[in-house]
Parts: C-alpha cells; sequence; structure tokens
C-alpha cells in the first residue's frame, strides 16, 4: 500500500491545470505511465488516487450487491465523475470542470495527501476547516477515534 506525505499549496491556471508538485511526483512514480484517478469526495472536495489504489477500490465496489437499491445509489455517486489523469509534458493535469465545479475549486488549492490518497481542497475552505477549533479537540478526538485500538504490547491488559 502506497503511503503518500505531505500537503501541498498550489494554483490552478486559467484552464484547470494543476502543477503536481515535485515532492508529491516523487512519491508517485508510476504516475507518468499509468496515470491518476479523480473523482468527488465526500466533503465536496475532490480525491485524487494512483492506478492501483484506484483499482483496489473499484475492485471492493464491484463485490456489492447491485440488486440493493442503496448499493446502486452509492456506486452511481461514488464513480460520477471519475476521471483519468494524464501527466502533460509541463507535469500538469487537467481537473475536469465538472469536478472543479463540484468542490467550488479555483485558483489556490491544497493536495493534502491521506496515506493512499489525496484530497484536493480550494485553500480558503482547507484553512478554515483545519484551524476551525479542530487544536483544542484534537486530543479527544484522537482518544475517541484511536483510544480503543490495542496496538500491540500495552500494559493495560
Amino acid at each position: 500500500m502506497i503511503q503518500l506525505i505531505g500537503e501541498f499549496e498550489c494554483k490552478l491556471d486559467a484552464k484547470g491545470r494543476l502543477v503536481v508538485p515535485a515532492a508529491l511526483k516523487r512519491q508517485l512514480p508510476d504516475v507518468e505511465r499509468e496515470g491518476l484517478i479523480v473523482n468527488r469526495g465526500f466533503e465536496k472536495n475532490l480525491v485524487i488516487y494512483t492506478r492501483e489504489e484506484w483499482d483496489k477500490q473499484a475492485a471492493k465496489i464491484s463485490k456489492l450487491n447491485t440488486f440493493n437499491a442503496k448499493n446502486r445509489e452509492f456506486v452511481r455517486q461514488f464513480m460520477r465523475g471519475a476521471t483519468i489523469l494524464n501527466l502533460d509534458s509541463a507535469g500538469r493535469v487537467l481537473l475536469p470542470k465538472v469536478l472543479l465545479d463540484y468542490a467550488k475549486i479555483e485558483g489556490d488549492v491544497v493536495l493534502a495527501c491521506q496515506f493512499d490518497k489525496i484530497e484536493v481542497w480550494p485553500k480558503g475552505v482547507y484553512d478554515e476547516m483545519m484551524n476551525g477549533g479542530v487544536d483544542d479537540d484534537f486530543a479527544s478526538l484522537a482518544e475517541e477515534v484511536m483510544g480503543g485500538f490495542d496496538f500491540g504490547g500495552s500494559i493495560d491488559g
């Protein structure tokens, strides 16, 4: 499994192209050959996957029982707008206008790596989300989310 690391501030050009930062590109060794996949995120953002990770997600989703209406709706929503991104000779990818409109992305963006994917956010929205009092609650959130895990070697029993 790929482990992408970093947070990158970028600018879209007038055509909706984004230069993949060199530090991120180095973490994506097959990107020029295999491309990337972008689609809608769950929170009015975009998500970029490597081809390998997209294939893993698609394999999981393809196992859903499509006789179930909620499953069909989820598949439609998840796949809606999914697009292959290919780097041009300048190391740019063209983000589809329909996806940019969905996430209200224009101008300044943040690429936030999340282990096996890259979230794409409008910079202002991302800054507000990350600076909106989360620091005060981060320890509580960490305890709630991670506190029940046994990471091995614990003296708690």
